[in-house]
């Protein structure tokens, strides 16, 4: 119930934003394309949380609870966060609000430590390795407080690197260089956990005894290739888009050279 309320929530916020932008002339920076790409963001989310997923995850399998993870701390905001580009980003929440956080000193210098490239790493790093602790994880199974906070820190995490890799305020924390470098740093550190899940023979986590005719072994696999496929297709795309500048400059300049 609680994800269903927030994420009616963070709709109704992306909603006025967009009527606003769209009130002053900017139908432009609020299209359709982004109340699109923000709306499979929030499906996403929830399709994880409160769908299927959860009680496939709930009958106890690993790779499942993996996919969870992924959705909520990679893809889910992922999409929301290129769909905040520009102008938008600034609407998300109404000038009552935000005019007193903007003031705030100390709301600001939290957010610009926390959105510094190394911080952001640490922090989404040090949450991979933590809740993939075998006692953690299983313990956080057995109290329900423990897993929302878990999925919160997923979320949270995810929201941070991302903002990062999209830049959605152009704050160019990073340059180009520097956000693929980004990406590539935060897909090798979730291959350590995917190899660990991978070509581990025995069962790490006593909670998952494995379902539907999959043993516990082979979901702790499964979960592995899960997140690396998950990573390769929304990291990949990212380094693509990123990328995408430049290669059209050294087409076009090939094609100059050679006329």
């Amino acid at each position: 119930m609680i994800p269903v309320i927030v994420a009616a929530v963070v709709a109704l916020l992306f909603a006025q934003a967009v009527v606003r932008l769209r009130r002053r002339g900017r139908a432009d920076h609020a299209g359709w394309d982004r109340v699109a790409l923000f709306a499979l963001g929030l499906a996403v989310t929830l399709f994880a949380l409160v769908g299927p997923l959860d009680r496939i995850a709930d009958d106890k399998l690993l790779s499942a609870h993996m996919g969870q993870h992924v959705l909520i701390g990679d893809l889910g905001p992922a999409l929301m966060v290129t769909a905040l580009r520009g102008p938008l980003l600034v609407f998300l929440l109404p000038a009552p609000v935000l005019a007193p956080l903007a003031r705030n000193a100390h709301v600001r210098a939290v957010l610009g430590r926390l959105l510094r490239p190394r911080v952001a790493f640490v922090l989404w790093a040090a949450n991979l390795a933590v809740w993939h602790v075998p006692y953690l994880y299983d313990a956080a199974l057995s109290h329900a407080e423990l897993h929302d906070f878990e999925h919160v820190c997923w979320t949270l995490c995810g929201v941070l690197v991302w903002t990062l890799l999209v830049d959605p305020g152009s704050h160019r924390r990073l340059s180009v260089g520097g956000r693929v470098a980004l990406a590539a740093a935060l897909f090798a550190a979730g291959q350590i956990l995917t190899d660990v899940l991978v070509f581990s023979f025995t069962a790490l986590y006593p909670f998952y005894r494995g379902a539907y005719g999959i043993s516990a072994v082979t979901d702790q696999q499964l979960s592995g290739i899960v997140m690396m496929v998950e990573q390769l297709l929304t990291l990949g795309t990212c380094v693509a888009l990123l990328l995408r500048p430049r290669r059209r400059r050294s087409r076009a300049a090939r094609l100059a050279a050679a006329t």
